[in-house]
């Protein structure tokens, strides 16, 4: 029987193994070895839950508060490490170190793989950036019921610790998907039968009429934070869709206009 509790012995931040686990705040490595770091309780209790977790580590002086998910871990025969204050700092990439840790596999699928499911609602994001953004809009995806979140072009990897962090375990609930290609990936959504809609300023349809659209297997387009959608990708869209703004307020940030699409979707889609 192979005996899972806490390893009796402290890893510090000049263990190999933290050296090593420590190298995957990059995202080459992490792409080389099929692996990243989810740190905190929401994303390793998810990370648990749906069995993405390959090791766990706790900080020596947390044992007891995170006696839970140990437990969870050594139940399901997962390695589990007591680490050092300096080597959980080490491990981390927040200011304050929450205190454990989850070593999983990555998450990503293929577009294919997404289409042969006949999804009826998508989240894309083409080129974002901002990880926490990525983050706050793949959580949202997650609780609105959205079949799969799609990042496109150059877009920020779904792995990196904050955008984890920010989507509060919804990355091991999504498919995930990341493709280059924007005009390839969207011209295959759309040979799928899937309606684009992308969100615009100046769209033809307001939000509060776009019942008959949503109620269709249809995508969202979110575009960059700092450039929003091309021309071509606007031109190209079925619908071009603008949430009305009645204060004064000039736009709405990424993570506001996702949050109020996702959820007319869900509200359509669910009555």
């Amino acid at each position: 029987m192979i005996d899972n509790r806490p390893a009796t012995d402290v890893l510090t931040e000049r263990s190999s193994r933290v050296v090593s686990l420590a190298k995957l705040h990059r995202a080459s490595v992490r792409r080389a070895e099929n692996r990243f770091l989810a740190e905190g309780f929401n994303s390793v209790d998810a990370a648990l839950a749906t069995g993405r977790a390959s090791a766990l580590l706790v900080r020596d002086t947390d044992t007891e508060r995170h006696a839970d998910l140990v437990a969870r871990a050594i139940e399901v025969r997962l390695p589990v490490f007591r680490v050092t204050e300096r080597a959980a700092s080490k491990l981390s990439e927040t200011t304050t170190p929450p205190g454990v840790f989850a070593v999983c596999e990555l998450v990503t699928t293929t577009l294919d793989e997404v289409l042969a499911t006949s999804p009826g609602f998508l989240v894309v994001a083409v080129e974002p950036r901002e990880p926490g953004n990525v983050g706050t809009l793949t959580r949202c995806a997650d609780a609105m019921g959205a079949d799969a979140v799609i990042l496109l072009g150059d877009a920020v990897d779904p792995h990196n610790a904050k955008c984890v962090r920010a989507s509060a375990g919804s990355v091991f609930h999504v498919p995930l998907v990341r493709e280059s290609d924007v005009d390839a990936a969207l011209k295959r959504v759309r040979s799928a039968g899937i309606g684009v809609i992308a969100t615009a300023m100046d769209g033809e349809l307001l939000l509060d009429d776009a019942d008959e659209a949503l109620a269709l297997p249809h995508a969202w387009l979110f575009g960059n934070e700092a450039h929003g959608l091309s021309e071509q990708v606007l031109a190209d869209a079925d619908h071009r869709l603008s949430i009305p703004i009645r204060g004064r307020a000039e736009s709405l940030n990424l993570a506001a206009a996702s949050a109020i699409c996702l959820y007319a979707s869900s509200r359509v889609r669910n009555r």
